[in-house]
């Protein structure tokens, strides 16, 4: 239960904007070094595992890279062992088909790699964070803007209003502010309101657009869940194929993936998203869905750019403020680096703090910090 001390004045607190996947990596960490550690997120936080509107790229595929996985199971012990009693699935010794223009390779995967939605991954790594006393959620609370000290120089919280509501801000004081809200984050904006000089983003012109559709086995296809890892069917932009990818999910639950760069956006309509798959290269995924009931219509999500901030390169940065994950840089979502990067800056987080915390002189709000996360 969060009390009354949220908005009395500042305590040693450490308030993160965002509480998904790069949100609670960072209250996992911080919990080490802080009385509390407040989340505030717009979404009404679900019960169960499910797709939130905050996060529309959720329903599609995620992955981790290995290097993903060994900092998450650091950080959550156990957690592939908890997905694994929710029905994910394991790829050990499951076969992979990649195809593309230049011919077709079969292997067998050979690490027990875990496969997940995203949505039961972040519904499982959050119940893990909400058992940590010292960190609470507030949910249903739109961010403002950042409050800072008269001269503008420190972060010292942020003004928040209960989302859909027009009625009066209110102030949650902390000693460090994190924003880890994605891809939507309004940090930018933030410090120029502030009169800080913000560099222009580098910015890459994707023009990405993909689809995923879910499908449920049924009793007799199940075995197919211990023969396939993932098929994946290369397009050829020459002949105007997407590039499939079919792979399962937990709960004997397919998915396929289709997407193409450069602007061509299929159709969210399930009739033209069947039709796509039968007309992709090769036709293995087709032969294996049809006899599928699907549970889902197709859904789209479009990434028109990727863009990565400077804000390393500016010269003036308030004391009490940081930026992790997509809020800093956007990944191509096709090559899940995501959730890794994330999880390594998290991890560079925790040495920055245990480094600090050995200085008893050097305070965790001081701007030696800040700026040294920062660069």
């Amino acid at each position: 239960m969060i009390t009354s001390k949220l908005t009395q004045g500042k305590t040693d607190r450490a308030l993160i904007i965002g509480g998904s996947i790069a949100g609670l990596l960072a209250a996992r960490v911080l919990a080490d070094y802080y009385e509390e550690v407040l989340i505030v997120d717009k979404d009404d936080l679900p019960e169960y595992p499910q797709v939130r509107s905050d996060t529309p790229q959720a329903f599609h595929p995620h992955r981790f890279t290995e290097s993903g996985k060994i900092i998450f199971e650091r950080f959550f012990l156990g957690y592939e062992e908890e997905l694994l009693s929710y029905g994910a699935p394991s790829s050990l010794d499951k076969t992979i088909y990649q195809m593309n223009q230049y011919g077709s390779l079969t292997l067998q995967y050979p690490r027990n790699d875990i496969k997940f939605s995203r949505s039961l991954l972040e519904w499982v790594i959050r119940k893990r964070v909400q058992k940590i006393p010292n960190v609470h959620f507030l949910s249903k609370q739109d961010v403002i803007c950042l409050v800072t000290n008269p001269e503008q120089t420190v972060v010292t919280g942020v003004s928040v209003r209960e989302r859909g509501q027009i009625g009066q801000e209110e102030t949650l004081f902390a000693d460090m502010v994190f924003d880890t809200s994605g891809r939507t984050s309004k940090l930018a904006k933030w410090l120029e309101d502030l009169g800080y000089n913000v560099p222009e983003p580098d910015l890459l012109k994707v023009s990405l657009g993909y689809n995923t559709r879910r499908y449920k086995l049924a009793s007799h296809q199940i075995h197919l869940t211990d023969k396939w890892d993932v098929i994946n069917i290369a397009g050829q932009p020459a002949n105007g194929t997407f590039t499939g990818v079919f792979s399962f999910i937990e709960n004997h639950v397919a998915e396929v993936l289709l997407y193409r760069p450069r602007g061509c956006y299929l159709p969210v309509n399930a009739e033209e998203f069947e039709l796509e798959i039968s007309q992709l290269p090769s036709p293995i995924i087709s032969e294996i869905v049809k006899e599928f009931e699907p549970i889902t219509p197709p859904r789209g999500f479009r990434v028109s750019e990727l863009n990565r901030h400077h804000f390393e390169k500016m010269e003036r940065w308030p004391s009490g403020l940081l930026v992790l994950g997509d809020a800093f840089c956007i990944f191509d979502p096709i090559f899940g680096q995501g959730m890794t990067v994330a999880a390594m800056e998290a991890e560079l987080l925790e040495i920055c703090l245990q480094e600090q915390k050995i200085d008893p002189l050097n305070p965790i709000l001081s701007k030696g910090f800040s700026e040294r996360y920062r660069r």
